[in-house]
């Protein structure tokens, strides 16, 4: 049992340790991307970025889950190399059919998307990309089953650091713009795959397995709804904005919501620990006043973290981000972690839902989410600019959460006070806005910004106050 749990532990370790790593170098890559790329070159990457994102969700196609589920399911190596082929097989053809539509169409989809042709070449080098990512992918996943951790860790990391000297030289030494980046992470990808061509080897097969296919297809079809769904919810309001309003504007959005997702380098950790723990505790005969505390505790930290982050962003943005074409995304950055936060933090509040095996809900309240989103943005967009966007990401996840917490405490009641919960939410969402609001106004004297912590800290202690002398009993 101690080797099991020590296995646990240290590739939990691992992949946390990696996960932070990656973030960090793409949240570093913004100084250098913002150096060397205009506000619309970034809207261009933006677009293209999320357009690719939709499409790995179509290429994996909810197999990742159905091969953990088949692979285990069977003690037969030979079954689980078939697996593999037959996935790699699948993945690769859907891949290359979205290449070839880019090398045909790739005019037309650049003209659509981004307002002009010029960029035809962008989608073929992304398409690429998404090729030779897709065999990556699977090798890395098949090292994962077989608890092979350290190979993963390094071959990823790898495969970012020369995504960033790549991207980096290129840009700095190139004309080529936004292309400099795919360029350098076709080349990094390709560089990773002659290092797994022994595995590689070992998967390839000359024959297609229909019946592995069908089972694969059928179990993880179900899960691609739900991915789409938080799709349109964070990626398409890129589009909109392309559309209602300019590149330049999905640019400085883009560098606002990267900046925002950094946040998740600390839910990331919570939301890996959150499951096994809540799972652990639920037949405790005072779980339910733990996971009452715990709501609160961590509503607390993310709403004070998230006025940290107001007060600070516009120090870090001046020196991280030199060019003043975008320092308009100093504004948005602290409501844009705020949805980064509530992305995570309906995991926390749903545990009744996964208690009763219930979590078939999540995806119908997540696929109306999507919809709100999309109309919110049609909507908003044209009046408020990126505004508009902003308010429609916040505006979706807070149905997400409000539905899902609803749904959940039907299924499996903890006594937590609402009004509490709203108390701390309201106090930290205006705190934010008016932290904003004197940061952006010249006339006003930022030790105004003192009042919204003052009132932060009074409602804390207010909301937590019996559940501190609780603790101590």
């Amino acid at each position: 049992m101690f080797n099991h749990l020590k296995r646990l532990g240290g590739d939990s370790l691992l992949y946390a340790l990696m996960n932070v790593g990656t973030k960090l170098i793409a949240f570093l890559m913004l100084p250098i991307y913002t150096t060397y790329l205009s506000p619309s070159e970034m809207g261009v990457f933006e677009n293209v970025d999320a357009l690719i994102s939709i499409l790995i969700f179509v290429v994996i196609f909810g197999t990742d889950n159905a091969l953990a589920y088949y692979f285990y399911n069977t003690n037969d190596e030979k079954e689980r190399t078939e697996l593999f082929q037959t996935a790699l097989y699948f993945r690769v053809i859907i891949a290359v059919g979205f290449n070839l539509i880019f090398i045909f169409f790739g005019e037309y989809i650049s003209t659509i998307l981004l307002g002009t042709p010029d960029y035809k070449y962008i989608f073929f080098l992304a398409g690429t990309v998404l090729i030779v990512e897709t065999i990556i992918t699977l090798v890395l996943t098949y090292y994962r089953f077989q608890f092979k951790s350290k190979k993963v860790v390094f071959t990823t990391v790898a495969k970012l650091a020369f995504v960033a000297i790549l991207s980096y030289l290129f840009l700095k030494y190139s004309d080529l713009q936004v292309s400099s980046i795919y360029l350098g992470r076709l080349i990094s990808v390709i560089i990773i795959v002659l290092v797994l061509v022994p595995s590689l080897i070992k998967m390839f097969s000359f024959k297609f397995n229909k019946e592995i296919l069908k089972k694969l297809v059928v179990y993880g079809a179900p899960l691609v709804p739900a991915s789409v769904a938080f799709w349109i919810i964070t990626f398409s309001n890129r589009f909109f904005l392309t559309t209602f309003e300019s590149l330049n504007s999905v640019g400085i959005y883009g560098v606002a919501i990267k900046f925002a997702t950094v946040i998740s380098l600390l839910t990331s950790s919570v939301q890996m620990a959150w499951r096994p723990y809540s799972m652990s505790i639920k037949d405790n005969s005072n779980a339910k006043q733990i996971y009452s505390t715990l709501f609160l505790l961590i509503l607390i930290i993310g709403m004070t973290g998230l006025l940290g982050i107001a007060t600070v962003i516009p120090l870090v943005m001046e020196f991280m981000i030199k060019d003043p074409a975008y320092a308009e995304a100093s504004r948005y950055i602290a409501i844009l972690s705020l949805g980064s936060f509530l992305s995570f933090y309906y995991l926390i509040i749903s545990i009744g839902l996964f208690f009763n095996k219930k979590t078939g809900v999540i995806s119908i309240y997540v696929g109306i989410s999507a919809v709100i989103s999309v109309v919110l943005n049609i909507l908003l967009i044209p009046v408020f600019s990126i505004w508009g966007a902003v308010i429609a990401l916040i505006a979706s996840y807070l149905f997400v959460n409000i539905s899902i917490f609803i749904r959940s405490q039907k299924e499996y009641y903890i006594p937590v006070s609402i009004f509490k919960m709203v108390l701390l939410f309201l106090s930290g969402i205006l705190g934010i806005l008016t932290i904003v609001y004197v940061q952006e106004n010249e006339g006003i004297s930022n030790y105004y910004i003192v009042i919204p912590w003052i009132v932060n800290i009074v409602v804390t202690l207010l909301t937590i106050k019996d559940k501190l002398i609780s603790i101590r009993k």
